[in-house]
């Protein structure tokens, strides 16, 4: 088409058949670009234009065209006959030899052969834009009959239809003004318009919406802009939007019918049927923009701004697809492929940032059209699916756990501490659930991070119910103390760590992440209280027979005592920390006050010089055992100078001598009351008399001169919770020797 601005359409075929039974032939790029036009269907010769070389009647160019999927004719010569395999087989050495030399002048083609695309391309680049101005040749002065132009629009030679449709429209206008004709007859016209008028408007659709044939659509291109240049005219459609809406509407369609043309299996047939639809639909989206790019926007005039039109229509049509989608999607894995295609994908290089689509895309917004309830659902629905996999993930690990208890197995060490798989398992799966919701976007991690929350709060009851299940469990009766302390332990060291992990999102999340460390608090509380309770079971028989005479005699209840704490030490040293503090700091306290409670039960008192061994041998006893919680890194210093304390008191070998030692006491154990003292006083042999009254005096006028003590000093008491037995050597209250009870 001469003057058109339009690169060449495919190659014509011979030409098309003329017969009565066959439509009339396409008609392409008779309005071109700044050129007036005359019509080629009525010449003075006839009613088709005949060809100078003979050829049958068509406009020269617009021969009906081959497809390009349409296979051609093969000769008998190019057929596979059962001789020329033969010949083949019996192909000899020095054939062979030849055909490999061509294979590698072909592949030496090769290069040769891109460069000539990059030449192509190049010459398609500098393609000339339609022009936006035009002339129309002049209306013809009689129109063809109604049925005449609608076999001209279904034939597609839309622009002798245009002219021959605003022929008939301008006779109706005259009839209109002049008056002449009657009511009926121009109702009549005008329906014959309107009926041409919407048939040309659906060919113009189909046109569009298959956009396969540039010249008819610079043809569809010109008749938008005459109707538009005609609006408001009488006898025009009037289509909602105007032509140019009628455009766009037929873009869209063509869009409409490329995404529902991507091959959509369901997860029946296909595991990963989302990830490869979504792939699918993106490489189209991407062939398609190019093809506008390439081809489309060079058939239409520039105010049409077509790769623009497509990029919307696609922005809008996708967005509504993949709302569409939504309801099918119910697997984790398919709900991240869905956000991530929209959130992510969609704009990358993949699809709408690809490097093809540039420089035209530079002024293009790359998001969907969507409704953000639609968004905000979606990640609710990804939110609460995976809440669900994570339950079932962590029921998984107590159902692990269950067996490895019921099988009393034992863990292993890790840095030095019990571990279990388990804490490694959880915290994986916690930090993948979060890392990739923060790779679709910073909102959906924040509601990962809550949903984590929520979940993991409700594990460690759960977790506990099953231990202590287990535990007492018949089937695992046989559980040593060491075991069931193991267990203990190693499940502490898990929370701890998952705790540790999950306080890295307190900044963004800080009440869900409180609430999940409050029950983990909670938790390794109570463990701790179980471990608390079996080590003071342990040592229970052993302490009360402490200060008895055998006591005095045996080391054999002592020791055992010692070994039961040497376990509980070495239990200690593979647990971590703050627990195992809290845990050492307790027992140090209760071992300290359950031991120094035999010695206020009035249940031996030392005769005949005895009171010295006893001293010694609870200097030595108390040294050792306060060492062993010192070295389990113990904060309650402030217990060991007890003993040397008491043991001055219950070794002096003279009874007036006591009261000389008792400063220590009352400064350093505040706590400490005259019932306390007369209790150590009993188990010395000093049990009435004087002396006893006057050591007994002593101590209350130290108390009373003592200073306050500093703060913070308060949380050193152990007496207090000690009550002594009754001291059957008082003969006389206090109170009548002139002393306030204590």
């Amino acid at each position: 088409m001469e003057g058109s601005g339009v690169g060449e359409g495919p190659p014509a075929s011979s030409g098309p058949d003329l017969s009565l039974n066959s439509p009339p032939p396409k008609s392409f790029g008779r309005l071109s670009g700044g050129s007036s036009m005359t019509s080629p269907l009525r010449t003075s010769s006839g009613l088709f234009q005949k060809k100078e070389d003979g050829g049958t009647g068509e406009t020269q160019g617009n021969g009906l065209r081959r497809s390009k999927t349409q296979p051609e004719m093969a000769s008998p010569d190019g057929l596979f006959s059962l001789r020329s395999i033969r010949r083949s087989l019996r192909m000899s050495k020095k054939d062979k030899d030849k055909e490999q030399k061509k294979e590698k002048e072909r592949g030496e083609k090769v290069p040769e052969e891109e460069e000539e695309m990059e030449k192509k391309e190049e010459v398609m680049d500098k393609r000339e834009e339609v022009s936006e101005f035009y002339t129309l040749p002049e209306v013809l002065s009689t129109p063809l009959s109604v049925m005449e132009i609608n076999r001209l629009i279904e034939g597609e030679i839309l622009e002798e239809a245009h002219l021959n449709l605003l022929s008939l429209r301008q006779d109706f206008q005259e009839a209109q003004g002049r008056g002449s004709e009657g009511s009926m007859e121009l109702c009549r016209k005008e329906k014959d318009l309107h009926l041409l008028y919407r048939a040309l408007r659906d060919k113009l659709k189909t046109v569009v919406r298959d956009a396969s044939d540039p010249h008819l659509l610079l043809a569809a291109a010109r008749i938008v802009q005459e109707e538009e240049r005609r609006e408001g005219q009488p006898g025009g459609l009037g289509a909602p939007g105007g032509w140019r809406g009628v455009w766009r509407e037929a873009v869209g369609e063509g869009v409409h019918a490329l995404v529902a043309g991507v091959p959509l299996d369901g997860p029946e047939q296909e595991p990963a049927w989302l990830g490869v639809h979504l792939g699918l639909l993106g490489q189209a989206l991407v062939q398609h923009l190019e093809k506008v790019k390439r081809d489309l926007r060079w058939a239409y005039p520039p105010s049409f701004q077509v790769f623009s039109a497509y990029v919307g229509a696609q922005r809008l049509e996708v967005g509504q697809h993949v709302t569409k989608l939504q309801p099918q999607v119910k697997e984790l894995k398919d709900l991240y492929a869905l956000l991530d295609w929209i959130l992510n994908a969609y704009q990358s290089e993949k699809i709408m940032g690809s490097p093809c689509l540039h420089p035209e895309m530079k002024s293009e917004s790359m998001e969907l059209i969507l409704d953000e309830a639609f968004l905000d659902q979606l990640r609710d629905q990804y939110c609460s699916r995976l809440q669900i996999d994570l339950r079932f993930s962590l029921e998984k690990i107590i159902e692990m756990e269950k067996e490895f208890w019921t099988e009393e197995k034992s863990y292993e060490l890790e840095e030095g501490c019990l571990s279990s798989p388990s804490e490694l398992d959880i915290r994986t799966r916690v930090q993948g659930i979060v890392t990739w919701a923060g790779r679709l976007d910073a909102h959906l991690e924040l509601k990962a991070i809550r949903s984590c929350c929520e979940e993991l709060k409700l594990f460690p009851k759960r977790f506990e119910e099953a231990l202590m299940s287990c535990c007492s469990s018949a089937e695992v009766n046989t559980l040593t103390p060491e075991l069931r302390a193991m267990y203990l332990i190693t499940s502490i060291n898990t929370f701890i760590l998952v705790k540790q992990h999950m306080e890295q999102h307190r900044a963004s999340c800080p009440e869900p992440v409180a609430d999940f460390s409050q029950e983990v608090d909670l938790l390794l509380g109570r463990l701790a209280l179980r471990l608390e309770d079996q080590y003071k079971d342990d040592i229970e028989p052993y302490m009360r027979r402490m200060m008895t005479r055998k006591w005095l005699t045996k080391d054999e209840d002592f020791k055992r005592l010692q070994s039961q704490t040497e376990l509980l030490s070495r239990q200690c040293s593979q647990m971590r920390l703050p627990t195992v503090q809290g845990l050492v700091d307790r027992l140090h306290h209760h071992a300290a006050k359950d031991y120094i409670s035999q010695l206020m039960k009035n249940s031996y008192s030392c005769k005949n010089r005895k009171h010295q061994k006893g001293a010694e041998k609870l200097r030595r006893q108390w040294e050792e055992l306060s060492k062993l919680f010192i070295d389990m890194n113990s904060t309650h210093e402030w217990l060991r100078p007890l003993g040397d304390h008491l043991s001055e008191i219950i070794g002096q070998v003279d009874k007036k001598d006591i009261k000389n030692h008792l400063q220590p006491l009352v400064e350093q154990y505040p706590d400490m009351r005259e019932k306390h003292l007369a209790a150590v006083l009993y188990f010395r042999g000093l049990i009435r008399g004087r002396e006893r009254q006057a050591v007994l005096r002593r101590f209350s006028e130290l108390q009373k001169e003592a200073a306050p003590r500093p703060a913070g000093a308060s949380s050193q008491r152990l007496f207090r919770d000690i009550q002594p037995a009754g001291n059957p050597g008082w003969t006389l209250p206090l109170g009548c020797l002139g002393f306030g009870p204590s």
